[in-house]
């Protein structure tokens, strides 16, 4: 390295180095349930199956849909809207059932539409977006991705370009809906 690249160097600011360049991204799974998108760690998410059929269990709480099979294990599935307080769905073609590990138990989430996988970046995410005290203590955050210009031009002309996930918390979110049964 010459001297005047050495000198230019010594120019930069600490706080611009690569170390402090690194940005800490996440990856969230994006799912719609409602008109809403919410979204998962996604290392929660175990893998992503269509709808298959489903066996109702008599008397389960108003969340459990029913159970399914999933390669041959029984696997109980929950309904993400009403899980959510929402009014029960019927599932459609574009439903999925995420399934998602609990200590040593398999669960799937039934939610109307499985969008992308977003990565964001700790300043997208908002931390206490003032919510009710039900909602926060399985909300972990709100948050509003940028754009690349690659999902621009790849956007329909009906989603919005302010789009707002609501993350969750699914440790939390089962357990909270496990204390109010």
């Amino acid at each position: 390295m010459s001297e005047h690249e050495q000198a230019e160097l010594d120019d930069v600011p600490d706080e611009l180095t690569s170390e402090s360049l690194h940005v800490q991204m996440q990856d969230f799974l994006g799912f719609q349930v409602g008109r809403e998108i919410y979204a998962l760690p996604i290392v929660a998410v175990h893998e992503l199956t269509r709808v298959p059929t489903i066996t109702e269990v008599p008397r389960g709480p108003k969340e459990v849909l029913g159970v399914i099979s999933v390669r041959g294990h029984v696997t109980t599935l929950f309904d993400m809207s009403r899980m959510l307080g929402m009014p029960e769905t019927t599932p459609t073609d574009a439903s999925r059932v995420l399934l998602v590990r609990r200590d040593e138990e398999t669960l799937g989430l039934l939610v109307d539409r499985v969008l992308r996988v977003y990565r964001l970046a700790a300043e997208e995410i908002e931390s206490e977006p003032g919510l009710t005290q039900e909602l926060a203590s399985y909300v972990v955050g709100i948050a509003r991705p940028r754009e690349s210009r690659a999902v621009r031009e790849r956007r329909s002309a009906t989603r919005s370009s302010g789009e707002v996930l609501i993350l969750l918390d699914l440790d939390q979110m089962l357990e909270f809906r496990g204390r109010s049964q």
